[in-house]
């Protein structure tokens, strides 16, 4: 099944960003709530989110709109993303119930609901092919990690350049192993 999230890695080979993302151990995944502020009135509020291998650490369980987050991956070897879904309002079931469907019925939710993604390779910039890493929107969002487990950063990503698609695998995706969060976005 290909998705909108499958097509749009597809930019990031058009991009030509091809040398450059997941990972957290569940029980090391942090929440934290995060008033962010700004200093002016143009300035969004920034959120650094760590990935390690296989979590999120220190992703704020709730956030003002307009904050926008960057991904700083630690990992030695894992390319990690951020994948940001805006969960419908009738949405009820949490995250971790969600990312246990088949992929036939999680893919329809991320393809209605992809906000951004932000992929990071093992110590380096931030590749932002979908959005511009801001969550605008107030409601519940799940951030979802969909990269192979122990692929290869730079076979991920020619992968996606010769063929316009993520390749195929029969490695488990990082939220698998508990790479998965929830953002509340609230008004500002």
């Amino acid at each position: 099944m290909r998705t909108k999230l499958a097509k749009n890695l597809t930019i990031v080979a058009v991009l030509g960003i091809v040398a450059a993302g997941c990972g957290g151990d569940a029980a090391a995944e942090t929440t934290t709530t995060v008033e962010a502020t700004t200093t002016t009135e143009s300035e969004a509020p920034a959120v650094e989110v760590t990935a390690i291998d296989f979590a999120f650490v220190d992703l704020p369980s709730e956030v003002e709109a307009g904050t926008t987050f960057t991904l700083n991956n630690t990992a030695e070897s894992e390319l990690h993303e951020f994948v940001a879904v805006r969960l419908a309002d009738d949405e009820t079931r949490s995250v971790g119930e969600l990312v246990m469907l088949p992929m036939e019925e999680l893919g329809p939710i991320v393809d209605s609901g992809l906000t951004t993604v932000i992929l990071a390779p093992p110590g380096g910039d931030n590749i932002v092919p979908v959005g511009d890493g801001t969550l605008s929107e107030p409601g519940r969002y799940a951030i979802i990690c969909f990269i192979p487990t122990g692929i290869a950063p730079q076979e991920y990503l020619e992968a996606v350049a010769e063929t316009g698609e993520p390749p195929s695998s029969e490695l488990p995706p990082h939220f698998v192993h508990g790479m998965f969060g929830e953002v509340t976005v609230i008004e500002s």
